[in-house]
């Protein structure tokens, strides 16, 4: 279901919550929710599956590659264009019987959801950051509930992982600056280190290949203003000319 449609359904009183994954999340919430709890960070990083090679670098020449995230698009032509890149639609179940039917030399999905469904051996290789940035919020779940519902607040309370929740805040700050929708070609990723965050967010473009990659880093009290300082860092860069294409 779409988030507005479960939006709808806490409203009719038909759900108290509604459980999503923090990458789809959009980051202006709508006036009546709020987000009540962000729990414990999965494998943020992304997957590399294939029935015949076991890496990125390992594709041959033409090998062609499935997805359909912009973000994953650009960042792969960057590191290698000589691979053919197609689109790549479905639920997880759909686009592993895609490569298995041979439409596909390999695909990228996210390590949480495979993990998560139980695929976890269907991963080949954890892509490192340095070849594709995740996705904001990517392997994070987060609870949205009614705005001041402090009943339900208080027992979801104890689900609330506090660095997870340092760590999303920090990107969702930066992609809200950003204005960056779910599709768009906007990565953020951050990780903590004792009371100390350091963000890195990319913004690219397809067409011309043009990516723009920068860090911040400070206290964890400060998570929301680093996301913006860096969304700052790259609008002064053009990745506002970039992002509108």
């Amino acid at each position: 279901m779409f988030i507005k449609e479960l939006e709808q359904g806490m409203l009719a009183g038909e759900a108290d919550i509604a459980v999503h994954s923090m990458k789809d999340v959009p980051y202006e919430i709508p006036p009546g929710f709020e987000l009540g709890a962000i729990l414990k960070r999965e494998n943020p990083f992304d997957a590399f599956v294939s029935n015949h090679f076991d890496s990125i670098n390992d594709l041959p020449q033409g090998a062609t590659v499935g997805t359909c995230s912009m973000r994953r698009i650009v960042q792969l032509k960057a590191i290698r264009p000589d691979i053919e890149i197609l689109d790549l639609r479905g639920n997880v179940n759909t686009r592993l019987k895609k490569l298995d039917d041979g439409e596909y030399d390999a695909i990228i999905l996210a390590c949480a959801g495979l993990i998560r469904l139980g695929f976890e051996d269907q991963i080949k290789q954890q892509i490192p950051e340095d070849q594709s940035l995740p996705a904001v919020g990517q392997g994070a779940v987060g609870i949205e509930i009614r705005e001041n519902d402090t009943e339900i607040l208080d027992l979801i309370a104890p689900l609330i992982d506090i660095e997870t929740t340092y760590r999303v805040s920090a990107e969702r700050a930066m992609n809200a600056r950003l204005e960056g929708g779910c599709s768009s070609p906007v990565a953020g990723f951050s990780t903590i280190d004792n009371d100390q965050i350091t963000l890195t967010g990319l913004v690219g473009n397809v067409d011309s290949g043009v990516i723009l990659k920068r860090q911040v880093f400070g206290n964890v009290a400060e998570s929301e203003a680093l996301g913006v300082e860096l969304a700052n860092e790259l609008i002064s860069l053009g990745a506002r000319d970039i992002l509108k294409g």
